[in-house]
């Protein structure tokens, strides 16, 4: 794991060298921990920031807070930590500043950099460029490893089996935050039965523990879409949507996933939007492979969507891995052409204004001849 971030760091120096990036200030916690393998710290939330310096050429550093000093050290591969605490000195602004002199391009994840140090960095840099490194640092992370993508194959176990449990407790009378919970604990199990098979080193610090509000819509709610589970209790007709993209990982590695089922019954109505959703979705993944540009992978689905009459058609897919939004995105704008390595969330969808939906996603990894699941589960129309 360490020399492959050891070779990212020296991917995105070669890079900086190409741009003239005298250095990088990366903040957002999947970025430090894609380069320096440091996670689950304590973040802006609380105003503590952990910043990754990577100059152009040399070693790297991590400002961080004291009181992750000694767990960051068990992470991470980075002799460099250089710790701050409340009220002394410059705190973590004293390394921001020397790491600033001289240098005459900066490169920052513009939009994913946090204000206090964004502010800060303009405050001590007059003169200086700020150079967005956003897409340079994108593209290192959109063909995975096959170390990555054994990662991700074990979060969609997790995602999996999150599915299950929920799927296991679903009835009539029960109520939404019920069945959120049972996911919890489902994806919880799971992810510590993965991590038991392997706890040296680093294996030792991720928590298993899985968490955020789940995604959860049943019977009239169905139509909106990103709804969180609620003390309704599900009833006999309903239907039961449930995302799991903000909740399903692996060592820090997300997939995307959804699934859906009728309680009791369901109507000709929602078998038919189901079913296009499944289509619709079956349309994009059979276009994807390498060689396709993520616009016509949308297009051909968005067509599908238009020719049953349908309006306006959002994004069919994202890539995935350490972040939940990566690129490339399968969408009208973007032409990013897809390679084998690729891992994407890719989705079917289809909702009506009288609350009738069908919904449907999984992640996959682009193969050398189509696409493999990363999420594999049976999505076939399911009476509960």
């Amino acid at each position: 794991m360490f020399s492959r971030m050891q070779n990212k760091v020296k991917e995105l120096q070669q890079k900086m060298g190409e741009q003239g990036v005298d250095v990088t200030f990366a903040m957002d916690p999947d970025s430090v921990y894609y380069f320096t393998g440091i996670h689950d710290y304590l973040g802006m939330d609380f105003g503590r920031p952990t910043i990754a310096i990577i100059p152009q050429s040399g070693e790297i550093s991590v400002v961080l807070p004291s009181l992750e000093l000694n767990m960051a050290r068990e992470m991470t591969w980075v002799e460099r930590l250089l710790p701050w605490t409340d009220g002394i000195g410059d705190e973590w602004r004293g390394d921001i500043k020397q790491a600033l002199k001289g240098k005459k391009t900066i490169g920052l994840e513009v939009n994913k950099t946090h204000a206090v140090l964004g502010n800060f960095i303009a405050e001590q840099s007059e003169g200086s460029k700020i150079k967005d490194m956003y897409m340079t640092m994108s593209r290192q992370r959109m063909i995975k490893t096959p170390e990555e993508i054994a990662i991700m194959k074990k979060a969609g176990k997790v995602a999996v089996a999150m599915c299950e449990a929920a799927r296991d407790t679903i009835g009539p009378g029960v109520p939404e935050y019920e069945v959120a919970l049972a996911i919890i604990n489902g994806g919880t199990q799971k992810y510590a039965e993965l991590l038991s098979e392997d706890q040296s080193g680093v294996n030792a610090y991720y928590s298993p523990l899985t968490h955020d509000l789940q995604i959860l819509q049943t019977g009239p709610n169905m139509h909106m879409v990103h709804k969180r589970a609620s003390i309704k209790k599900i009833n006999k007709g309903d239907s039961v949507y449930m995302c799991f993209c903000n909740v399903a990982e692996f060592k820090c590695m997300k997939v995307g996933f959804d699934r859906q089922y009728f309680i009791g019954s369901f109507t000709k109505e929602e078998e038919m939007v189901y079913n296009q959703s499944i289509q619709g979705q079956k349309i994009a993944l059979d276009m994807i492979r390498p060689g396709v540009k993520a616009s016509d992978v949308h297009k051909a689905s968005a067509k599908y969507y238009e020719d049953l009459g349908y309006g306006i058609c959002y994004r069919t897919g994202r890539a995935v891995g350490y972040s939940r939004l990566e690129k490339p995105e399968i969408r009208v704008d973007d032409d990013t052409i897809l390679e084998e390595g690729m891992t994407f969330a890719v989705d079917g969808a289809v909702s009506l204004d009288n609350g009738t939906a069908g919904r449907v996603g999984d992640s996959v990894v682009v193969t050398k001849d189509g696409y493999e699941y990363l999420t594999p589960m049976d999505k076939s129309i399911l009476v509960l």
